[in-house]
């Protein structure tokens, strides 16, 4: 895939070509395999048990944008980098939501890290293949929230990276944040709040703006290759 029309960026993380969604997701075109982070099912639903009134539908938004970048992609297998859920399961309209894109994606293999927000996600009957808490892969190390690994490239997401847009207003948008040897996912579930990004420079920032993705700080390899691009 070459990205020129937003929906993703191409970018070169630990020696591999990755495609960085608008959709908020990271696709790995050899294994075909797209990574998410910070699904947060249900968090809706434990808000308005919780007292706290909030609109319906979250969830299978969500989802329907998970749909996609899938079709987009033609990912085979869908890995979440922990938070798949937000807190305790019940019988609620996002877990027909879940059980509807299931059975509509069966060709998909879905597997999870556990995160901080995943206490029941083993018996949560979602049918996801279960990674734990680490999981080594080619030259990247999945986490949930971003540590050093000697010798791996950490996926991870956690912080919810986010960045604000002058052009776009006074509202954050969320954002990969690739530092030299991290990458930190953006929550993928767009009911979350977000952690303001502090890059260096040797980080590159990816914004997922307005169903866009786009280089606001490129790191000095994508910086030295869109020069080459340049020159022609």
């Amino acid at each position: 895939m070459a990205a020129d029309h937003g929906l993703w960026v191409d970018a070169e993380i630990a020696g591999e070509s990755m495609q960085l969604l608008a959709a908020r997701a990271l696709f790995w075109p050899r294994e075909r395999r797209l990574f998410l982070s910070d699904l947060h099912l249900g968090k809706g639903d434990v808000f308005r048990r919780a007292g706290i009134g909030l609109p319906r539908g979250g969830t299978a938004s969500d989802l329907g944008r998970l749909a996609d970048a899938v079709a987009l992609t033609g990912a085979t297998s869908v890995w979440i980098l922990g938070d798949v859920l937000h807190g305790a399961v019940h019988d609620s309209a996002w877990l027909r939501d879940w059980a509807a894109w299931y059975a509509a994606h069966a060709q998909v293999d879905v597997a999870a890290l556990t995160g901080n927000h995943d206490r029941v996600l083993a018996q949560a009957g979602l049918d996801v293949e279960l990674l734990g808490e680490a999981f080594d892969i080619g030259p990247f190390a999945l986490r949930h929230e971003p540590v050093e690994v000697d010798g791996l490239h950490v996926l991870s997401g956690h912080l919810h990276p986010c960045i604000g847009i002058a052009e776009l207003g006074a509202r954050r948008w969320p954002a990969f944040w690739l530092q030299p040897r991290t990458t930190v996912l953006p929550a993928f579930s767009e009911f979350t709040g977000g952690c303001q990004v502090e890059a260096s420079r040797a980080d590159g920032i990816v914004v997922c703006a307005a169903g866009t993705a786009a280089w606001v700080q490129r790191r000095a390899a994508e910086s030295a290759a869109s020069r080459r691009r340049a020159k022609g």
